[in-house]
């Protein structure tokens, strides 16, 4: 039986997507003071651009949502 594919949030996804396929991943987005979540410019804002813009490790920001989808 083949194994189901993780998903997984990636630096190069949208809030949009993120918003949509892992809201549970909100909160983390909010304790960093990304409050810009509802904002139109999310839309199409990548993570790795709106970690940039807020002065966060994306790397990181990514492993923490990642750490919230697994819980």
């Amino acid at each position: 039986m083949p194994q189901k594919k993780k998903k997984v949030v990636k630096e190069s996804m949208t809030f949009a997507k993120i918003m949509k396929d892992f809201p549970e991943t909100i909160e983390v987005l909010l304790e960093k003071g990304m409050h810009c979540i509802g904002c139109p410019a999310a839309i199409s804002e990548t993570i790795k651009q709106g970690a940039e813009i807020h002065g966060l490790d994306v790397k990181e920001l990514v492993k923490e949502m990642n750490d919230k989808i697994e819980k």
